[in-house]
């Protein structure tokens, strides 16, 4: 990804503060500074992918990880009653920074359908 530095890239290089929850040498993950369950929280890869459209076959591994670290994050969190994984996905799929991001929400009761 060419030009300015997304956010979440900000986040991973410590330029602006996140409150972090878990990190290891693929990702991380930080509440959200606008939650919209009790608990909600994004898992980002460290590596610059803007969105699952640009993910390459090279890139299994990293989303694999993603996915598993998602299960991971909810267990420490006290999820064990469920919780709902989002991955928005270009304009008309509500993404909004263009860096892949795995919304993690829990705490309630989910709705379906979601929007």
């Amino acid at each position: 990804m060419a030009g300015e530095k997304t956010i979440f890239k900000k986040i991973i290089d410590r330029e602006i503060p996140a409150e972090i929850v878990y990190e290891d040498e693929l990702c991380l993950a930080f509440k959200d500074v606008n939650p919209q369950a009790p608990i909600h929280v994004l898992v980002i890869p460290k590596q610059e992918v803007q969105s699952m459209a640009h993910l390459k076959i090279e890139d299994q591994e990293l989303a694999g990880h993603l996915m598993l670290t998602v299960g991971k994050v909810a267990e420490m969190l006290g999820l064990e009653n469920g919780y709902r994984t989002i991955i928005n996905t270009g304009a008309e799929g509500g993404q909004t920074v263009h860096h892949l991001h795995l919304h993690l929400l829990g705490g309630r009761s989910m709705q379906w359908p979601p929007g």
